[in-house]
């Protein structure tokens, strides 16, 4: 009877450990790793040697240190030789880019997204891109892997992306199609652009530090990236997070999805264009204008703001009653009307939420902004290589 991991087993994890350590936290010494990790020198020098032998790390002695005596080396990830491809899949845009270990953006791509491009058309402009990338990837690079963001719903298992909400209709296999393309072995990983974005902010961005997180996405539709005790929260077929689609006004708007007053047809473009007696059909331009316009004292403007502003505090009070978040990070297109509407944001918060939930729950804009989707994209990319270094 096996009573517990054997020393091969041990020492795989602990080297998936310490390069996840150096990915996340960049250039570490050997003493801040032995800290860390909990592991004596002697292991962590092994594991060092081991890593840089595959080409994953290097390790030199500090430039400045200060101090007397023979400083601790510093581990370094190779970000220049080891990469992977991230795409991002967006409402208006397709971008690529090269991400190198240690989440560095090492190269990138931008073209707009064609009207009515549905996710896998895409695939053909994606894979011109990393024809593109790959001019400059030196020879002895290590290619792990590819992540791609898509701002529709998605199932996790197999990267299918659902067209509407108000038919069964599913596309081909995302990930499958742009492997086939790419023409590659490694994996494609693809995944909802919010809970891709909230990954990239709670490793490298905003929420660091934060286990309990919720990232408001709003780009085709409002979405919601869940950590939970620091890990994501996708549900069981990977469709968790879709808090746009919260009833929140049971007699409101026509939604997407089928039902009526759902709480992105409260808080999307349509109801602040529609509040601030603007054209609808205008849409994420129309949206920042009258953002813009609030700004500048219109009063239309303004009082669309704050009753837009209100509906969005609405659901966030209802979603920290329900998950007691840390901190909740406000992206996309929800980013400026939050920065607009902070105020009725936090009242309605104040009013609704339960004291307890509400009294340390920071409320915030992403830090990496728009290249959230495409570094978390690149996290999923790297997981695989972070779980077990050696085998990849």
């Amino acid at each position: 009877m096996r009573i517990g991991p054997s020393q091969e087993e041990v020492r795989r994890q602990n080297l998936g450990a310490l390069l996840r350590y150096v990915h996340i936290h960049g250039p570490t010494s050997r003493a801040e790793l032995t800290s860390e990790l909990g592991l004596n020198r002697s292991t962590i020098g092994a594991l060092t040697a081991d890593l840089a032998g595959a080409g994953l790390v290097t390790e030199a002695a500090p430039r400045e240190t200060g101090r007397a005596g023979r400083p601790s080396l510093v581990v370094r990830p190779e970000s220049s030789r080891v990469y992977a491809y991230a795409f991002s899949i967006e409402v208006d845009q397709i971008r690529a880019a090269r991400v190198g270990l240690g989440g560095q953006v090492l190269d990138l791509r931008v073209d707009e997204r064609p009207h009515g491009l549905a996710a896998t058309d895409a695939v053909p402009l994606l894979a011109e891109f990393v024809k593109e990338l790959h001019h400059s990837v030196p020879d002895d690079a290590l290619y792990v892997g590819s992540g791609v963001s898509v701002c529709r719903m998605m199932r996790r298992d197999d990267g299918l992306p659902r067209l509407t909400f108000t038919t069964e209709q599913i596309a081909a296999p995302l990930s499958a199609a742009l492997a086939t393309e790419l023409g590659v072995e490694r994996p494609v990983v693809a995944g909802n652009a919010g809970d891709v974005a909230a990954l990239a902010e709670h490793a490298r961005g905003t929420a660091v530090g934060c286990d309990n997180v919720i990232y408001l996405h709003r780009d085709a539709g409002v979405d919601a990236g869940i950590i939970v005790g620091g890990r994501r929260l996708s549900g069981h077929a990977g469709q968790g997070g879709q808090v746009g689609h919260m009833v929140v006004q049971p007699n409101g708007r026509p939604c997407s999805c089928g039902s009526r007053g759902c709480w992105e047809t409260e808080i999307g473009e349509y109801a602040l264009l529609k509040a601030a007696g603007r054209d609808p059909s205008t849409r994420t331009a129309g949206m920042l204008t009258v953002v813009d316009a609030a700004s500048r004292g219109d009063a239309s403007a303004q009082a669309a703001v704050r009753q837009v502003g209100d509906w969005l505090g609405f659901g966030v009070a209802n979603l920290v009653n329900v998950f007691n978040p840390e901190m909740v990070i406000f992206g996309g297109t929800l980013r400026e009307l939050y920065l607009a509407a902070a105020a009725q944001v936090r009242s309605r918060l104040n009013s609704m939420a339960l004291p307890a939930a509400r009294e340390r729950v920071r409320l915030r804009t992403p830090q990496l902004g728009e290249d959230a989707a495409l570094i978390g994209a690149a996290e999923l990319a790297f997981e695989q290589l972070l779980a077990d270094p050696l085998s990849t």
